[in-house]
């Protein structure tokens, strides 16, 4: 996902069935507090225009 400007850790796939719903939220919030921990994805921000 590097050459479309998504930075490694922001992507997770975890397998969880739905009778794991101990699971789900653990895994939640493991990728949320891991996606927060890298702050904005630095490509994808907007700088303003500068004016002359």
């Amino acid at each position: 996902m590097e050459h479309m400007g998504i930075e490694p850790g922001r992507i997770q796939f975890s397998w969880v069935s739905s009778a794991e719903s101990t699971k789900f939220v653990t895994v939640v919030n493991e990728v949320t507090d891991a996606v927060k921990a890298l702050g904005p994805n630095q490509t994808f921000l907007k700088t303003k225009a500068k004016v002359a």
